[in-house]
């Protein structure tokens, strides 16, 4: 069974394998832009300088040039124009950091949410463990999405509303893994006798157990950051979340609805963007399950 620790073997068991390469590239490119055209996007914020913001783009997203409107995907325009002459590639590209942060943050903070409530339920059990489950069951009982939207509405439904409803809601999954693994582990020797040399309580929770659970959690972390933006770009979709004129993958699939029939190539890429980033995920996500949880021989 590989650890986290053997980033060496996994991503040497990665390339050998066509979905996991595949995913493995999808995921890097999507992140790699994300960090590149977030720094220029905060600098451009920085400096009060908006040419930063696009100054690796094909185009201005911003730029709406009547004149353009509804044009079909050239080599001038690779996907097309929306219906006020913006540049589709330019606002996809300019869109991706959004939901990058968005995912890596709802991820993170669902980790540390569930680390804490899953190890303390799990170690100390009885009445702690019954009231922390309770509340996660509840919390799990209901739709996400749904929850969501009700915690983001009276918040005004914006970007960092959605981002505090996600966090919120998002939680759960992760206690109950932690809950499961800690509840495996918790007998064993070396958490047994740690207290025999004074350890702290910290200490043990971090090192003795958070450490030796961690392995499965980062592997549905990485399957569920696609399901972060896949979540995001529905709340999007249906306008929640969305600040115009700030392109939003979800929000451009949601107005290119009405460019339909004719003008195809409107929701049709910021569509297949999505597709594309979640299937990455989705990708990467099961084949690093399959080498941490011992299913592949490297």
């Amino acid at each position: 069974m590989a650890s986290v620790k053997d980033y060496k073997t996994i991503l040497k068991m990665l390339v050998k394998e066509p979905a996991g390469l595949t995913g493995l590239i999808i995921v890097s490119a999507f992140l790699i832009w994300s960090l590149i055209q977030g720094s220029l996007e905060l600098i451009s914020i920085y400096t009060k300088n908006p040419r930063y913001s696009y100054m690796l783009l094909p185009h201005n997203p911003f730029a709406i040039n009547p004149a353009l409107a509804l044009h079909p995907p050239t080599l001038a325009y690779l996907m097309g124009t929306n219906g006020e002459g913006e540049d589709i590639l330019s606002r996809i590209l300019y869109a991706i950091p959004r939901d990058a942060f968005v995912a890596i943050v709802v991820v993170f903070s669902s980790i540390v949410i569930g680390a804490v409530i899953g190890i303390l339920s799990g170690y100390i059990g009885g009445w702690l463990d019954e009231i922390f489950m309770r509340i996660t069951d509840a919390f799990l009982s209901l739709p996400a999405l749904i929850l969501v939207i009700a915690i983001s509405v009276p918040l005004k439904a914006n970007y960092f509303g959605v981002i505090l409803g996600l966090s919120i809601v998002w939680w759960p999954t992760y206690a109950r893994l932690f809950r499961g693994q800690v509840l495996e582990v918790k007998n064993a020797d070396y958490v047994s006798s740690a207290p025999i040399y004074n350890i702290s309580k910290a200490r043990l929770f971090y090192k003795y157990i958070f450490l030796n659970v961690i392995d499965p959690i980062l592997a549905y972390a990485t399957l569920d950051l696609g399901n972060v933006i896949l979540t995001y770009s529905t709340l999007a979709f249906i306008g929640i979340g969305v600040t115009p004129p700030i392109p939003e993958l979800g929000a451009m699939a949601s107005n290119g609805l009405s460019g339909l029939p004719e003008a195809w190539w409107w929701p049709l890429f910021p569509g297949l963007t999505i597709l594309l980033i979640v299937m990455g995920f989705s990708l990467l996500g099961d084949r690093i399950q399959e080498i941490l949880m011992g299913e592949v021989m490297y």
